[in-house]
């Protein structure tokens, strides 16, 4: 809260003045800010400026509340510009510091149209025609709040430099990979005197706007490396001209056309192949093949970064195609789709070290996106080195499992380290893991995570005392090299399982 942050004592006057709407206080208190520094007086303008819109939207609403007699509506709407108020005036409490604000990777056209949302339910721009162009296929990093302060302040300075009619149109475009912002009007222009300090406090050229709002877009500007400057003439194709175009011109995108991640999307039904392409065809290039056979062809001729293949293909099927892909790059990834599971496959595909088994129809097709991008993001596997010791830690607290598995390890030339507790002691890297789902000290997931950390990038394997689907993709999405059935009555067979998962090569 801003009331318990320490706060120079006029900020602090200003602030108060403003929570109680008390107009001439918040005057007299910006008038002090004005006598105690240069510094403290731009932020108190700059947080006056900000707040004139929000306190217009409450003034406005309370009215209409009055007159309404407590309609819900126009409450939401009172209640929405009192939180943005309170946001505002944090932001600047913020930018004083210099602390930058949160960002992440989103696109411009939320805030944008965010922005055009605010503008258009402020009286004062009743009598403005706002057009917005915002397709959502572009992307910044950046922070959403304030990039929609920015195109406000933009939207706002375009009509209080108009009297009475008048049009404004904002454009989101690209120039290459550079995202470019466009906020035009059709009023009466700048001068050419104020167009070299357009963006510094109090400089305006509307009798109705302090000249603090420009300022305040560049500092954001500032804030998400990009450049805020007026457009050349014919930026902007309209007939007639638009008298005056703001331009903000965000960084390029940091990767190349030539530096796009390649999905390759393998399934005989032409609507998933669409679905997957309009998914992340804004992301990364989709390339889609309708059978296994198709598939291995477009490898052949190229790599990609990630495989999504459905289980049932005609001819060659996705098992199949995983297992090709492997043959033909160790540091293939495979994602793996069917509509029907099985126990069976999915101990299948999680040998071949397939990343994900997806089931058919998703659940959530935002959750199949994110594993997407989370997977193409990460680095490809590297080819395990030919490990030179052959202790094999096993996490196991049942004495006599544990002893069953410390002779199959012995009959497939590796030697056991059986350890009972969580507790553990870090040596160097195992040649790998045998790692209990029904482990107590760190059962089910835990004891996966327990199990992959052990290795130290060696294969692991997980032994389940009652084997299911869960247990197998459990198992399989934590990049275990198998997942057996723990009670195998025949020891030599589950030394040969063993052998297989760590790739020893059968005794």
């Amino acid at each position: 809260m801003l009331h318990d942050m320490e706060t120079p004592a006029p900020l602090a006057q200003l602030l108060q003045a403003l929570d109680a709407g008390d107009v001439p206080a918040a005057r007299a208190a910006a008038a002090a800010l004005q006598r105690s520094g240069l510094h403290a007086t731009q932020l108190a303008a700059e947080v006056l400026h900000e707040l004139r819109q929000p306190l217009l939207g409450v003034k406005a609403y309370a009215q209409l509340l009055a007159e309404d007699g407590g309609s819900t509506g126009p409450l939401r709407l009172l209640m929405a510009q009192v939180e943005r108020m309170e946001q505002i005036v944090s932001d600047f409490i913020r930018l004083a510091s210099e602390r930058p604000a949160p960002q992440q990777r989103l696109s411009l056209a939320a805030p944008i149209w965010a922005a055009a949302k605010l503008f258009s339910v402020n009286p004062d721009s009743a009598r403005m025609s706002l057009e917005v162009e915002a397709p959502e296929d572009i992307f910044v990093q950046g922070n959403a709040r304030l990039i929609e302060q920015l195109t406000l302040n933009l939207l706002n300075n375009a009509r209080d430099a108009m009297s009475g009619r008048g049009r404004v149109k904002v454009v989101l475009t690209t120039v290459g990979s550079a995202p470019v912002l466009y906020v035009a009007d059709w009023g009466p222009g700048i001068p050419d005197e104020l167009r070299e300090k357009i963006f510094e406090p109090y400089i305006t050229a509307s009798k109705r706007g302090t000249g603090l709002g420009l300022s305040v877009c560049r500092r954001i500007a500032q804030e998400h490396d990009a450049r805020i400057d007026l457009a050349p003439h014919g930026a902007l194709r309209d007939v007639p001209p638009p008298a005056t175009v703001f331009r903000v011109l965000f960084p390029a995108s940091e990767v190349a056309p030539g530096q796009r991640k390649r999905l390759l999307v393998v399934d005989d039904e032409t609507i998933i192949r669409m679905v997957f392409r309009d998914l992340m065809g804004k992301e990364c290039e989709v390339i889609e093949a309708a059978s296994g056979e198709e598939a291995l062809d477009l490898l052949r001729e190229s790599p990609v970064d990630l495989i999504v293949t459905d289980k049932n293909l005609p001819g060659l099927s996705g098992l199949e195609l995983a297992q090709q892909a492997r043959r033909l790059s160790a540091s293939s990834r495979v994602i793996l789709m069917t509509g029907y599971p099985s126990l069976v496959t999915t101990q299948q595909a999680l040998e071949l070290g397939v990343v994900d088994y997806l089931l058919k129809p998703f659940d959530d097709i935002r959750e199949v996106r994110a594993l997407l991008r989370s997977t193409l993001s990460a680095p490809p596997p590297q080819p395990s080195a030919v490990a030179q010791v052959k202790r094999v830690d096993v996490l196991e607290d049942n004495p006599s499992t544990a002893a069953q598995i410390a002779e199959a390890l012995e009959l497939a030339g590796l030697e056991a380290r059986v350890l009972p507790t969580s507790e553990l002691i870090a040596l160097e890297p195992p040649a790998g893991v045998v790692v209990s789902w029904d482990f107590a000290p760190a059962y089910g997931r835990k004891a996966l995570e327990l199990g992959k950390a052990l290795a130290q990038g060696a294969p692991f394997v997980v032994l389940a005392e009652h084997l299911t689907m869960e247990t197998a993709l459990e198992s399989l999405r934590a990049g275990a090299a198998a997942c057996l059935p723990k009670l195998l009555s025949d020891t030599t067979a589950l030394s040969r399982e063993l052998t297989r998962a760590f790739k020893k090569g059968v005794p």
